[in-house]
Protein backbone atom coordinates (compact mmCIF):
# COMPACT_ATOMS: atom_id res chain seq x y z
CA UNK A 1 0.00 0.00 0.00
CA UNK A 2 1.62 3.35 -0.84
CA UNK A 3 0.42 7.30 0.42
CA UNK A 4 1.46 10.85 0.32
CA UNK A 5 1.47 12.92 2.72
CA UNK A 6 1.84 16.56 2.82
CA UNK A 7 4.98 17.87 5.30
CA UNK A 8 6.34 20.42 7.13
CA UNK A 9 10.04 20.73 6.60
CA UNK A 10 12.48 23.89 6.65
CA UNK A 11 15.46 22.82 4.68
CA UNK A 12 16.63 19.94 1.78
CA UNK A 13 19.36 18.77 4.21
CA UNK A 14 16.39 17.71 6.38
CA UNK A 15 14.10 16.64 4.21
CA UNK A 16 16.71 14.58 3.13
CA UNK A 17 17.94 13.06 6.79
CA UNK A 18 14.14 12.60 7.47
CA UNK A 19 13.78 10.18 4.01
CA UNK A 20 16.81 8.10 5.70
CA UNK A 21 15.32 7.72 9.02
CA UNK A 22 12.10 6.80 7.79
CA UNK A 23 13.15 3.88 5.61
CA UNK A 24 14.56 2.47 9.06
CA UNK A 25 11.35 2.15 10.44
CA UNK A 26 10.05 -1.30 10.48
CA UNK A 27 6.65 -1.41 8.31
CA UNK A 28 8.35 0.86 5.31
CA UNK A 29 9.13 -0.42 2.42
CA UNK A 30 10.69 2.48 1.04
CA UNK A 31 9.80 6.41 1.26
CA UNK A 32 10.85 8.97 -0.61
CA UNK A 33 10.75 13.08 0.62
CA UNK A 34 10.28 15.91 -1.60
CA UNK A 35 11.32 18.77 -0.05
CA UNK A 36 9.88 21.24 -2.87
CA UNK A 37 6.52 19.53 -3.06
CA UNK A 38 6.78 19.08 0.68
CA UNK A 39 5.03 15.94 0.63
CA UNK A 40 6.33 12.41 1.17
CA UNK A 41 5.38 9.40 -0.60
CA UNK A 42 5.52 5.93 1.58
CA UNK A 43 5.09 2.09 0.38
CA UNK A 44 4.15 -0.02 3.33
CA UNK A 45 4.93 -3.77 3.96
CA UNK A 46 1.52 -5.44 3.82
CA UNK A 47 -0.72 -5.75 6.69
CA UNK A 48 0.56 -3.32 8.77
CA UNK A 49 -1.49 -0.03 10.60
CA UNK A 50 -0.11 2.64 8.53
CA UNK A 51 -1.02 5.08 10.94
CA UNK A 52 1.04 3.64 13.82
CA UNK A 53 3.97 3.34 11.46
CA UNK A 54 3.62 7.33 10.58
CA UNK A 55 3.47 8.12 14.00
CA UNK A 56 7.03 6.24 14.27
CA UNK A 57 8.24 7.96 11.39
CA UNK A 58 7.30 11.41 13.00
CA UNK A 59 8.83 10.52 16.52
CA UNK A 60 12.33 9.91 14.20
CA UNK A 61 11.83 13.12 12.26
CA UNK A 62 11.19 15.37 14.87
CA UNK A 63 15.04 13.85 15.95
CA UNK A 64 16.10 15.83 13.01
CA UNK A 65 14.20 18.69 13.13
CA UNK A 66 11.56 19.01 16.20
CA UNK A 67 9.09 21.31 14.59
CA UNK A 68 8.58 19.45 11.95
CA UNK A 69 5.12 17.70 10.76
CA UNK A 70 3.41 15.45 8.75
CA UNK A 71 -0.11 15.52 8.09
CA UNK A 72 -1.32 12.10 8.28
Amino acid sequence: MAKSYKIEVDCANCANKMEIAANKIDGIKSAAVNFMALKMNVEFEDGVDSKAVMAEVLKACRRIEPDCEIYF
